[in-house]
């Protein structure tokens, strides 16, 4: 299966490419602040361990925002 490469891409396709990579790192920055801000006891897990998930894609910040915290913060 041969990739498609950047300059393939029709503008629609970039835009579209390019949306998503600022919402990835929007909400990738929103988790690893709430994460620092929030304390210890309010996160169900090692903070570290958080640190290294938020890092994975788009699915990282949306498990620790359904799945890592607990409570709102102080």
């Amino acid at each position: 299966m041969a990739s498609t490469k950047w300059s393939d891409l029709t503008p629609k396709a970039k835009a579209a490419a390019g949306g998503l990579a600022v919402v990835e790192v929007l909400l990738a920055v929103a988790a690893w602040t709430d994460l620092a801000r929030r304390p210890a006891d309010q996160v169900r897990g090692p903070k570290g361990v958080w640190a290294v998930i938020i890092g994975v894609n788009i699915v990282g910040p949306l498990t620790y925002f359904a799945k890592g915290r607990q409570g709102p913060p102080r």
